[in-house]
């Protein structure tokens, strides 16, 4: 999975050098929480709705509404957004923006392509968007989880049952997070009739674990 198929390309952005109330208003009309800042053509920094919030003045203000509006109308993005944003290419991973997101604590990240010219932007939204579509979740499938050896061919195995089974298979995943040394967990959701299929794999992988939908 590509970045490229799940960020919103062409994203609204907004100009360093436009007030802070352009921004706020902005957010609130196209109903989204990230803008990229650019000077020109080129990026040079995010700002986000938290970013607005904690750069407007506390309800505990001695400011009138008035000079408040005021200072914010005059306050540019600039004051405000985060310079030099992490960055991906319309080529990298899902999972690598994934990781950058996770390791970095932010919600977006801007896509740049060629010439670093932005291109588009991904955000949390879009990764889990692409986690739901590539697990199948969600669908009128059955999720069957369990415990195999961590041996070459031990998944081909399970995927032989569920073939003799007649079951048509919509996504496999394997992780080694907190499972015993010398196995792994296996993950599959399929679709069709699987009762037949939950007997045997039962008798084989004592630990089967099924949820049907999501």
């Amino acid at each position: 999975m590509l970045v490229r198929k799940w960020m919103t390309s062409t994203p609204k952005t907004i100009g360093k050098g436009q007030s802070v109330t352009d921004a706020i208003r902005m957010l609130k009309e196209s109903g989204i929480r990230h803008l990229p800042v650019m000077d020109g053509d080129r990026l040079v920094g995010i700002v986000t709705d938290r970013d607005l919030k904690d750069f407007s003045p506390s309800k505990a203000t001695t400011l009138d509404m008035f000079e408040l509006h005021y200072l914010l109308s005059k306050a540019t993005v600039a004051d405000a957004m985060r310079r030099n944003p992490v960055t991906v290419q319309p080529d990298d991973t899902i999972e690598k923006a994934a990781l950058l997101m996770h390791d970095h604590k932010i919600g977006c990240l801007p896509v740049l392509g060629e010439k670093g010219r932005l291109v588009g932007l991904l955000t949390q939204e879009d990764v889990f968007e692409a986690l739901v579509k590539v697990t199948g979740a969600g669908t009128d499938t059955v999720r069957l989880q369990m415990t195999i050896s961590d041996q070459p061919g031990s998944i081909k195995v399970v995927t032989d049952k569920a073939r003799a089974h007649g079951a048509n298979l919509r996504s496999i995943l394997t992780t080694y997070v907190n499972v015993p040394l010398g196995r792994r967990e296996l993950i599959l959701r399929v679709a069709g009739d699987t009762s037949d299929l939950e007997e045997e794999l039962r008798r084989d992988y004592p630990d089967l674990i099924v949820h049907r939908g999501s």
